[in-house]
This record gives C-alpha cells, sequence and structure tokens, in this order.
C-alpha cells in the first residue's frame, strides 16, 4: 500500500468516528474507554512523573574570565 493510499484511509477512518460521535471528543473518548474496559484485558496507567526542576546556573567563570 503507497503511503499517500495508508494516510488516505486513515483520516477516512478519523471522520467517520469524528462524526458518529458528532465530533465531541469527550464523548469519543468515553467510548473508547468502556470499550477498553469491557474488552477484558489490563489495562496499565502510569502515575504521572514529577517535573524536572531547572538546572542551576553555573556561577564559574568560564575560560576567559567572564
Amino acid at each position: 500500500m503507497e503511503p499517500d493510499a495508508i494516510r488516505a484511509e486513515v483520516r477516512r477512518a478519523r471522520e467517520e468516528l469524528a462524526k458518529r460521535y458528532n465530533y465531541d471528543l469527550r464523548a469519543m473518548i468515553e467510548d473508547a474507554k468502556k470499550r477498553q474496559a469491557a474488552g477484558g484485558r489490563k489495562v496499565v496507567t502510569f502515575s504521572p512523573k514529577p517535573a524536572r526542576k531547572a538546572p542551576a546556573k553555573s556561577t564559574a567563570k568560564d575560560a576567559t574570565g567572564k
């Protein structure tokens, strides 16, 4: 299958799904979660990682002495 054909197929499927839920993202997500739960497979969720702290500003002078 050519990349353009794949892209067209994905976009068509996305449009059909969006139309089915009247372009309501919350409804699409809610349904996806229901289908996921009904699938019987273990669902893995990860706790959010803490935000990284910005690196401390260096107070050391560079090679030019500035």
